[in-house]
């Protein structure tokens, strides 16, 4: 559908929607889909897609805080909380007393979470498949070289 600028009666020379709009609505709309198939997709493991992120955060690194994941996340802190909190219900991670600080808790995965990963990152596969299906290597590369420019410039802004 091609891009148009929508004006006001008033003044058609300020419009009120643009077609930078439009882009950004439709990657949030994007953003949005995704999340809810892979929740679809995820939801007879009993997991959330939030829960996901978390065991993938600690693959990468075991013994994050609730405050790194958060942050991470960009969750508020009781929200991630409660993920640990079911996730440790479901016996997938744990969290130990941090070695210098007694105060913090670090979140580790369990040998379950290990288990568990290879059904999720297949899931997470037939998803990236179907959203990449028709789409080039070099459409994605260019997508992402914008993507890229987008994301640094909002990081300068700040």
């Amino acid at each position: 559908m091609p891009l148009r600028a929508i004006s006001t009666k008033q003044d058609p020379a300020q419009p009120l929607l643009t077609p930078r709009d439009d882009i950004i609505f439709r990657m949030e709309e994007i953003t949005r889909a995704l999340r809810q198939a892979f929740e679809r997709r995820i939801a007879h493991t009993g997991l959330t897609r939030t829960q996901w992120r978390i065991i993938a955060y600690l693959l990468r690194q075991q013994g994050l805080t609730q405050s790194d994941l958060a942050r991470l996340l960009d969750l508020e802190r009781a929200t991630v909380g409660q993920a640990i909190d079911r996730l440790e219900e479901l016996a997938l991670v744990e969290r130990r007393p941090h070695h210098t600080d007694r105060r913090v808790w670090q979140v580790h995965l369990r040998d379950a979470a290990y288990q568990l990963v290879p059904l999720l990152r297949h899931e997470a596969d037939r998803l990236h498949d179907q959203t990449w299906a028709g789409i080039s290597d070099d459409e994605m590369e260019t997508l992402d070289r914008i993507l890229s420019k987008i994301a640094a410039s909002l990081v300068k802004s700040e």
